[in-house]
């Protein structure tokens, strides 16, 4: 029995050699391996370039396997190295015979760039997955982005009602925006500080000053009236204390005041009432009050009512002389000496325009020591209405508190002014005395 005798694979080289050649030998592909020893080169299939497969190690295996079943056209790498690749194979490429060339796979539609990139394959998937992100998340930022402008204007906004706010309380605008007021003098505008001074607490209203003395150099306002000896300030400045009046004073004195502004009253903000003269704010105007309402004053107020007055009155007469080291009994009483009651109400005559800065010594002659007990609480009871000294290099602010005396020499060392009540009502009692006994 005859066995059939196997047959090599037909390959285009033995089909294209005449009968009784022997076969070319055709250049294989550069990188590939070659056939084991023990096969005759005629019987090593020719494996076409497009289908080469570089080995790293040695194998005697043959692998014409499909174009399927090979890895990406082009991977990662493989678009960095085409072009050297093409030149070795044109260099070792046998008879001068340019080897074949693969056919580059056409890109698709997302594929970008003229350079080696990813084909329509995973890449082309990840590029259009990563713009569908970029456009899922792009409103996302918008938002965000919307949103911190928006926080940044309230912030802006916020600051800057505090900072007008603070304006409004240190200027003493009043909350109504009343225009009247005008301009005070000596070209300080209102609420103004001096161009190169600052603002310094001397007294805040949480404090309890036993005392509390600063020293100025005397004005010369002095030398333009008659001086008297042992009494004329020589020592001049201001001072704060807790100590003379106590709150439960204060308080007693507020009511009187109270009950004798209850029976006028100004249309503006200020009101005053002097018990010593009887002059008491009316609309517009004035009226005497013990003239006015005649017998029904004893109803308003009584004995005990002056009796504490007078009491209080030495008491801050003795500090002062204490205080600038002169005798009590050298000093007098003078005029005007009175209460007042401030709010937050515009102007409606000159009189309400209690915010000027002014020298004593000067829009009064008879000043020579001023004091002011106050009869209510600055930030509690009234806002603003701060008391303000007003020097060349900055201004010493008291702050009221019911029972504290504010006193001072009356001179242009001690220019000074009040701020304007923002809210509330603001009681305070002015005693001034002069060293000449008419």
């Amino acid at each position: 029995m005859l066995r059939p005798r196997l047959l090599w694979p037909v390959t285009a080289a033995s089909l294209l050699t005449p009968p009784g050649r022997t076969p070319p030998s055709l250049p294989r592909c550069p990188g590939c391996q070659p056939c084991c020893p023990r096969v005759p080169l005629s019987r090593c299939p020719l494996v076409p370039l497009s289908r080469c497969r570089p080995s790293a190690a040695p194998s005697c295996a043959l692998d014409p396997s499909p174009l399927s079943r090979q890895p990406n056209a082009f991977p990662s790498q493989a678009g960095r190295q085409a072009r050297p690749r093409r030149a070795e194979r044109i260099a070792r490429g046998g008879g001068g015979a340019m080897a074949p060339q693969r056919r580059a796979l056409p890109r698709g539609p997302d594929s970008v760039g003229p350079g080696p990139g990813p084909g329509p394959g995973r890449g082309s998937r990840r590029h259009s997955s990563a713009r569908k992100g970029r456009s899922q998340q792009d409103p996302r930022s918008r938002w965000l982005k919307a949103a911190i402008l928006l926080l940044f204007l309230c912030a802006a906004a916020g600051g800057g009602l505090v900072v007008w706010s603070r304006v409004r309380t240190q200027a003493g605008i009043p909350g109504d925006g009343i225009p009247e007021g005008g301009i005070p003098g000596d070209g300080v505008s209102e609420g103004a500080i001096p161009a190169d001074g600052v603002t310094e607490v001397l007294a805040h209203r949480s404090d309890t000053l036993q005392d509390k003395f600063v020293e100025v150099p005397c004005s010369e306002d002095y030398e333009s009236h008659r001086r008297f000896a042992g009494c004329t300030p020589r020592k001049c400045g201001r001072g704060v204390t807790d100590a003379v009046i106590t709150r439960e004073e204060a308080e007693r004195i507020r009511r009187i005041a109270e009950r004798g502004l209850s029976l006028g009253g100004s249309d503006g903000g200020a009101s005053i009432l002097d018990l010593h003269s009887g002059a008491l704010s009316l609309g517009k105007h004035f009226v005497n009050l013990y003239r006015y309402f005649g017998d029904k004053i004893q109803d308003i107020f009584t004995e005990e009512d002056f009796a504490l007055y007078r009491d209080v009155r030495q008491r801050i007469q003795q500090r002062i002389a204490q205080v600038f080291g002169i005798s009590s009994s050298a000093l007098y009483l003078t005029k005007p000496t009175f209460f007042s009651r401030m709010n937050s109400t515009g102007a409606k005559t000159t009189h309400d325009e209690y915010w000027h800065p002014h020298v004593d010594k000067v829009t009064y002659g008879s000043f020579d020591y001023t004091s002011l007990l106050y009869l209510s609480d600055y930030s509690k009871d009234f806002g603003g209405g701060r008391f303000v000294f007003m020097d060349a290099d900055s201004n010493k602010t008291v702050e009221p508190r019911a029972g504290r005396v504010s006193f001072f020499t009356s001179g242009s060392e001690n220019l000074h002014r009040v701020e304007r009540v923002q809210w509330g009502t603001r009681f305070a009692i002015t005693i001034s005395f002069s060293c000449d006994p008419q």
